[in-house]
């Protein structure tokens, strides 16, 4: 009888008092584990373990942050290393819309763009007739990459010491000195923080 009262009861419609009543207990304390509980735990320990990491991995200059480790920047000045390019709108590294271009290999929309940033550094170093690192000419999956590649900032190094009148020889050993190698050797690729070198570089 019992039985035959509950599928009826459901059928209408109306949950037993018996079974609401656990069902509202439950999501009140999940809502607070997973909603409040969890977010603050997780919070608590980042802050001490990884301080840096929890507070956006900023780098500080003169007391004040000028960017992120995480998040790469839109450098155009010819004494500076430039980034890779950026997909993000409305301007480049908006860590806000973090996106890539979605343009295939074979799209002509991708081979022009690629044709006009290769101009634009053959025109930025005339004398220059190495090969073009492929990521000065294309955009990260993100949109943010702070990184390139060793090769892409040593292409870049005859020009910034033109520009900012240095032996060649200082500012490549400063591209020696900011490349950070894989973790334990192993993990990832050797690549180069552009923002960091560049207040390196800024330094001398």
């Amino acid at each position: 009888m019992t039985n035959t009262t509950s599928i009826v009861s459901f059928e209408t419609g109306s949950a037993p008092q018996g079974i609401l009543r656990p069902v509202v207990v439950l999501f009140i304390l999940l809502s607070v584990l997973t909603g409040l509980l969890y977010p603050l735990l997780t919070t608590v320990v980042a802050q001490g373990l990884f301080p840096a990491q929890a507070a956006g991995s900023l780098i500080v200059k003169d007391g004040k942050p000028v960017g992120s480790a995480l998040i790469g920047q839109n450098f155009t000045d010819p004494a500076h290393f430039w980034s890779r390019p950026s997909a993000t709108g409305p301007q480049p590294n908006n860590a806000a819309a973090s996106s890539g271009s979605n343009l295939g290999p074979l799209n002509p929309a991708l081979v022009e763009a690629v044709k006009g940033r290769v101009q634009a550094l053959r025109d930025a170093d005339p004398g220059n007739t190495a090969p073009v690192p492929v990521d000065l000419v294309t955009a990260s999956a993100s949109g943010l990459d702070p990184h390139i590649s060793v090769a892409a900032a040593n292409y870049q190094v005859n020009r910034v010491a033109a520009a900012r009148k240095l032996e060649v020889a200082k500012v490549q050993a400063l591209v020696e000195q900011s490349t950070e190698r894989p973790l334990w050797g192993l993990l990832g690729e050797a690549g180069v923080n552009v923002l960091r070198l560049n207040l390196a570089l800024d330094a001398l």
